[in-house]
């Protein structure tokens, strides 16, 4: 397993995410999304993963203004918005190779084990 957690510090599921994995002794990788973000080859491999840009997308961020107007840009133009605004994305994203989830999803985790 090659395990990849994007969160950030202050995020309560990013840590319970953690924990899950450090209880398991499974070895992950965690990425400040603060600080440093995803790549877009990252970027594009979740996408692919999860099923889409309205799966990555937190509806309860700050940026409410922004949120409002990715309701508007067509497919392309939300994808790069999202991309270059990164606080939109939910957090936890854990990756294991080509799969990945959003948010706090232990049942999914078992079955990578």
């Amino acid at each position: 397993m090659n395990i990849q957690i994007f969160g950030s510090g202050k995020c309560f599921d990013t840590k319970k995410a953690e924990r899950y994995f450090k209880e398991r002794r499974v070895k992950y990788q965690m990425i400040d999304m603060k600080s440093k973000g995803m790549s877009r080859g990252e970027f594009q491999s979740i996408l692919k993963a999860v099923g889409g840009i309205e799966k990555l997308i937190d509806e309860k961020c700050r940026d409410q203004d922004l949120l409002a107007l990715l309701r508007y840009l067509t497919d392309d133009d939300k994808l790069e918005k999202v991309f270059e605004n990164q606080h939109l994305i939910r957090t936890p994203i854990v990756r294991n190779g080509k799969a990945a989830t959003v948010g706090f999803a232990p049942e999914i985790w078992k079955n990578w084990e």
